[in-house]
């Protein structure tokens, strides 16, 4: 009887896939897209923040009375946090501006528009508020460059991946500049005394310790952006909306990524400014090459700890594999 074409047993191969879980990004399904970050406006009005705060604060620095003959070392010294921001902000900008965008070649179109235009306004604001030297020219285009290439990350396809990298960045980056405020009280913990062997050994120790807790910081803040995105997503759609744990491992690694990046945009639009601060004196070429070895040091380690603090969070969420029960086979 079980082989009568009216019998529900006949029809179950014919069932129709309207039945089937729907694939995450799958349009009509309702799940999330993948070109969709939720919470992107905020983090677009933070990371503009944190752009004018950076500037703001190299402005002060380099035009202050005390800083004199100094005013080059201190750019030198600002720069890199300042090409961080704008990375940061071209993301995020473009990511609140193209979030309702579907056709892939538009939004990539679209994304680095808006990096643009965060460049052009950065930079002439540079041009307007700081003094007309040959150092602001150097920061105006090195971080017109970055917002630029900022914007066009924001032009994945998995956009709640680039959210979650940007806000570990600047997450990580916040922790930094506080961070600043206990360097010297940890010198003293970690030994440094009157020798210059005992300072150097201590600020290894200083730098590696920030280093690890900003990769933490990243780590986490990626984590917990992918997770709130994905239940955010499941509450709205009431369908699956998960991430692969590649997507986690990106997410996580992605602060060090910026910082990496961070790095070539120096050497490549800032190489004028740094061959500047290091023609000073001896001892500002060797400061400026100590100094390019530790960022370099410190985006690694962002990186590593980063990635890896996010892949053990993210592992501890799985549950035990789910076992397929064989009440489907047919009967022996």
């Amino acid at each position: 009887m079980s082989n009568q074409p009216g019998s529900s047993t006949a029809a179950e191969p014919d069932r129709p896939e309207a039945d089937a879980p729907p694939v995450a990004g799958q349009v009509g399904t309702g799940a999330s897209k993948p070109g969709y970050a939720p919470g992107a406006l905020p983090l677009a009005v933070l990371s503009l923040a944190w752009l004018v705060a950076m500037l703001w604060s190299t402005r002060e620095a380099i035009t202050s009375t005390a800083a004199g003959v100094t005013a080059i070392s201190l750019s030198a010294y600002a720069l890199p946090g300042v090409i961080t921001a704008a990375l940061v902000t071209g993301a995020t900008v473009a990511l609140a501006a193209t979030n309702r965008l579907d056709r892939a070649s538009l939004r990539f179109l679209a994304t680095v528009g808006a990096g643009l235009l965060v460049g052009l306004a950065a930079a002439v604001g540079v041009n307007l508020t700081y003094a007309d030297n040959a150092t602001t020219n150097t920061i105006a285009g090195t971080t017109a460059a970055a917002a630029i290439i900022g914007g066009a990350t924001a032009g994945a396809r998995q956009a709640r991946v680039v959210a979650g990298l940007a806000a570990a960045t600047l997450a990580a980056q916040v922790f930094v500049v506080l961070f600043s405020r206990a360097r010297d009280p940890l010198s003293d913990l970690f030994g440094a005394g009157e020798t210059q062997q005992s300072v150097l050994d201590a600020a290894k120790w200083v730098s590696r310790t920030e280093s690890l807790l900003a990769g933490l910081i990243a780590g986490l803040v990626a984590y917990l952006y992918l997770a709130w995105s994905r239940r955010r997503a499941e509450r709205r759609n009431g369908a699956a909306s998960s991430l692969r744990w590649p997507a986690y491992l990106v997410a996580g690694a992605g602060a060090g990524l910026l910082l990496l990046l961070t790095e070539v945009i120096i050497r490549i639009g800032g190489r004028g400014l740094l061959d500047l601060a290091a023609a000073l004196s001896e001892a500002d070429q060797v400061a400026q090459t100590a100094l390019g070895t530790s960022r370099v040091d410190n985006a690694i380690w962002v990186l590593f700890v980063g990635a890896l603090t996010t892949l053990i969070v993210f592992g501890r969420t799985l549950g035990p594999r789910a076992v397929d029960d064989d009440e489907d086979e047919p009967a022996a």
